[in-house]
């Protein structure tokens, strides 16, 4: 299957972690890229595609945030990954510009199927189906998809105190004698 981008996959765990912390009051921006641990400007420009994308609602202010703009269970991931560009259109497996049963690619009677069942999904899981998977098993939760890379080690606080280590420091230069 043709993986979704870097882009994508924060906008569907960003969306995710909207409809299970945002129930009554919006999610700050900054709570989002915290708990997500994904950092806050490239964050920030996803939301708001979201929310131009008709996905999420944004408000200013102290009490300002992100919400879902419709029900979970009216929004699709096929909606919050339109924007980015990345599951409505079938491209090649084997990049051929043009691919289809009239010019078809070794492997297209195959790729069709699985491209196809990808589209599908994107179409017909909503957030609600997401939600639901959450609840009957936490460690689903979206705030647990961190990839090794994106662990950061805390720089304020007293967890930066323990986690850091030493700076090396180069000798002093020699004086020389002579």
């Amino acid at each position: 299957m043709m993986p979704l981008s870097s882009t994508a996959q924060y906008a569907l765990r960003a969306v995710l972690h909207v409809a299970e912390h945002g129930t009554n009051d919006p999610v700050p921006a900054d709570a989002i890229a915290a708990d997500l641990r994904v950092p806050r400007n490239y964050l920030s420009k996803t939301l708001h595609a979201l929310a131009q994308a008709g996905v999420l609602r944004s408000g200013r202010g102290p009490r300002g945030g992100f919400r879902l703009a419709r029900a979970a269970r009216e929004i699709t991931l096929g909606d919050i990954a339109a924007p980015f560009g990345e599951v409505s259109e079938r491209k090649c497996l084997l990049g051929r510009a043009t691919c289809g049963w009239k010019n078809p690619c070794s492997a297209h009677p195959r790729w069709e199927a699985v491209s196809a069942a990808q589209q599908m999904f994107f179409r017909e899981t909503t957030v609600a189906d997401l939600l639901g998977e959450i609840a009957d098993q936490p460690r689903m939760a979206p705030s647990h998809d961190i990839a090794p890379h994106e662990q950061r080690t805390p720089t304020r606080g007293p967890a930066a105190d323990v986690t850091r280590k030493p700076k090396r420091r180069s000798p002093a230069p020699r004086k020389r004698v002579g």
